[in-house]
C-alpha cells in the first residue's frame, strides 16, 4: 500500500463509477484490519502514529467510494474535471427549468400529499442523474458532462433535505 495510490488503487478496485458496495465493505474491514493501531502497540509510538494515518486514509478513501456523488466527483477530478461547485454552477439548461418547477412545487405544498408527490419525483430525478453518471463516466468518459451530472445531483441532496426540513416543520 501507498499513501499516494488513488481510492481505487488502495482499494483494489477498478476506477470506475459502478462499484459493488458488497466488495467495498469487505476491502475496508480488510484493510482497517492490516492498518489498526493496536496491531502495532509492541512497536512504539512511531509505528501506531503511521497506523493511525494509514486507519484515516482508508476511511476517507472508503467514504468517497461507498457514496456515489462523491465517487462520481472524486472521479471527475482524477480525470481532469473538477467540481469546483462553489465556482463553477453551471447545470444542463433542462435540470435548471425542472429545479424552478421544483422550487415552486414545494413552496406551493400545502399538504403532505403534496410533499410526497414531489419527494417521489425528486427521488426519480436522483435515480435518472445516478444513471446518467454510470453512462457519462463508465461508457463514454465525458468528464465535464459528468461534473455537471454532479453539480445537479448535489442541488438534488439539497432539494431533498429541504422537503424534509418543511416536512418537520409541519410536524410529519
Amino acid at each position: 500500500m501507498n499513501l499516494n495510490d488513488t481510492d481505487f488503487e488502495l482499494f483494489a478496485v477498478p476506477a470506475r463509477f459502478a462499484q459493488d458496495r458488497a466488495a467495498l465493505d469487505a476491502r475496508w474491514k480488510e484493510l482497517q484490519r492490516e492498518a489498526h493501531p493496536d496491531r502495532f502497540a509492541a512497536q512504539g509510538a512511531a509505528a501506531q502514529r503511521v497506523a493511525m494515518q494509514w486507519s484515516v486514509r482508508i476511511n476517507e478513501a472508503y467514504q468517497r467510494l461507498k457514496d456515489p456523488i462523491k465517487r462520481a466527483s472524486y472521479l471527475c477530478a482524477l480525470n481532469g474535471s473538477p467540481i469546483d461547485a462553489e465556482k463553477n454552477t453551471a447545470m444542463p439548461p433542462d435540470f435548471l427549468h425542472q429545479q424552478m418547477e421544483w422550487r415552486e412545487e414545494l413552496d406551493d405544498a400545502r399538504d403532505a400529499a403534496a410533499l410526497d408527490k414531489l419527494r417521489a419525483e425528486v427521488e426519480a430525478g436522483r435515480a435518472r442523474a445516478l444513471s446518467s453518471l454510470d453512462r457519462l463516466i463508465d461508457e463514454k468518459g465525458d468528464y465535464p458532462g459528468a461534473a455537471r451530472q454532479v453539480r445537479a445531483l448535489m442541488f438534488i441532496e439539497r432539494f431533498a433535505q429541504d422537503i424534509e426540513a418543511k416536512s418537520e416543520q409541519w410536524g410529519q
